[in-house]
């Protein structure tokens, strides 16, 4: 888990998740060493850093200043997965962690307070990690929503039954303003937060599958303007390219932490 940038507590104009919920609002990857994940992601992704609050181990991704994601280097301390996990926007942290329970997935972490805001790190029933935030987001909140992943794609076991659980939870497709709209487009379950595309849903995860790639799990997808560069700089710096086409590659790095470039921006 790592922290999320925030602006000042209590500064004026900031945006919270009472009024901005149910989306995406944050990305962190857990990895084992700080400095070997800071070097590939600005070799691939361009990325800058900044330290992070909560410690040494802790790091911050900037793009044109603009705070992106975070690491957390604490796999091997904490005995965590290496991977990205996307964290999602709540009116009330607790809340959500029960409505999880209730609805049969685990509480891994939390909720914690992590001023000014609390976080907690969570499973749907098919075993996909995620994260939930409560509290204020980002000063400039529309810098972030254009800087950040173009979406994030859960691989799931059932489509329609992964976006009830997560609907239930983090209330999509309701009456109350700000609500995220959920459709059904081509098989598969498509949300859309004041218009843009910003999580999608597909079938077809095996929860059993040896492989990780296969189970159950959410990807991270980076908006790129050269999918070709970026996968031929995940390999020479040691990363591995899975998938690769005109507009998108599923990367590898060093670590182990999978993730998605793309060369386009969904709306």
């Amino acid at each position: 888990m790592n922290q999320q940038p925030t602006s000042a507590h209590g500064a004026r104009g900031a945006v919270s998740t009472h009024s901005v919920f149910g989306a995406p609002c944050w990305v962190s990857l857990t990895s084992r060493d700080l400095e070997a994940t800071q070097d590939f992601y600005q070799a691939v992704l361009g990325w800058k850093w900044l330290k992070g609050a909560l410690g040494d181990h802790f790091r911050t991704a900037l793009v044109g200043g603009v705070p992106v994601a975070g690491i957390a280097a604490v796999a091997s301390m904490w005995q965590m997965a290496v991977a990205w996990t996307p964290y999602f926007a709540v009116p009330a942290a607790d809340e959500a962690a029960s409505r999880t329970r209730e609805r049969g997935g685990t509480v891994a972490v939390g909720p914690i307070s992590l001023p000014p805001g609390r976080a907690a790190l969570l499973a749907d029933r098919d075993g996909a990690t995620f994260g939930i935030w409560e509290g204020e987001l980002l000063g400039n909140w529309e810098a972030w929503r254009q800087a950040a992943p173009a979406f994030v794609r859960l691989h799931t076991r059932d489509a329609f039954d992964s976006a009830i659980f997560y609907g239930e939870i983090l209330d999509w497709a309701t009456d109350r303003p700000g609500a995220c709209e959920v459709h059904y487009e081509g098989g598969e379950v498509v949300l859309r937060s004041r218009g843009d595309v910003v999580a999608r849903i597909v079938s077809g995860a095996l929860e059993a599958a040896p492989d990780p790639t296969i189970r159950p799990h959410w990807q991270v997808h980076f908006a790129v303007a050269d999918v070709t560069a970026c996968a031929r700089a995940a390999e020479k710096h040691g990363g591995s390219v899975l998938a690769e086409s005109v507009r998108e590659a599923v990367l590898r790095d060093p670590d182990g932490a999978q993730f998605t470039v793309t060369s386009h921006r969904e709306r």
